[in-house]
């Protein structure tokens, strides 16, 4: 019987493989930007290794009106957050502007909730002028991701990076577009799901992205002490 070989023991060892393939970016100070919750551990591990900033960027879907499970666009966390609208079908469906303000206002509600339960009272970091690195654990069909690098982009960051450990040559090419430069350590086509290169892809829990995020603050801090002066 062959063994399986999984490219990646678990997210923080993935973090750290991704960690070596970033460590030229150290000198640029880079914000690193986690999509919660898979996206954490691996993240916390390159903030660790670039001494660099550790922050969450939240996307919530706006669903179309009566199914909410088709997404005409997105709202997208930061300190500045944006919205993101799939021009094509909002023109289609003609949800109307009422509706789509009243349903980003209700997304960025619940961005709110969730960054206090992650982050308490700490504010975002800032992206403006400075080099951002956007990290998942993966990626498969990439809509999320599009969304979070669009309304990244809209905060003027001064390079916009996506890295994540594993992902299909077609998605990532789409989202090349949205961005400055990809990396990626492990790229297949037939792709599957993103826990298929994981010898343990279990679910990050809410206990472990506050403790990440609170070890990482130190990090912050002293990007916050470099910045002022």
């Amino acid at each position: 019987m062959t063994m399986r070989h999984y490219p990646f023991a678990n997210r923080r060892d993935a973090g750290r493989q991704l960690a070596e393939r970033l460590a030229g970016f150290s000198s640029r100070h880079p914000i690193i930007l986690a999509l919660p919750r898979g996206g954490v551990p691996v993240a916390y591990e390159v903030a660790k290794a670039l001494d660099a900033p550790l922050d969450l960027l939240f996307v919530r879907k706006i669903g179309a009106p009566g199914h909410e499970e088709f997404g005409i666009g997105a709202v997208v966390d930061g300190a500045s957050p944006q919205l993101v609208l799939n021009e094509d079908i909002v023109r289609r469906l003609d949800p109307g502007s009422d509706y789509i303000r009243a349903e980003t206002r209700r997304q960025l509600a619940e961005i709110d909730r969730r960054r206090q339960v992650y982050c308490g009272d700490r504010p975002p970091v800032p992206m403006a002028g400075r080099t951002v690195i956007i990290i998942d654990d993966g990626i498969a069909t990439g809509g999320t991701m599009k969304a979070a690098l669009r309304g990244a982009n809209k905060n003027d960051p001064a390079w916009l990076v996506l890295a994540v450990p594993v992902g299909p040559p077609s998605t990532l090419a789409d989202l090349g577009h949205e961005c400055d430069e990809v990396i990626c350590l492990e790229s297949y086509e037939p792709f599957g799901a993103v826990g298929a290169f994981y010898h343990d892809f279990t679910q990050t829990s809410d206990a472990e992205v506050v403790e990440l995020l609170d070890k990482a603050h130190a990090f912050g801090l002293r990007d916050a002490r470099a910045h002022s002066t």
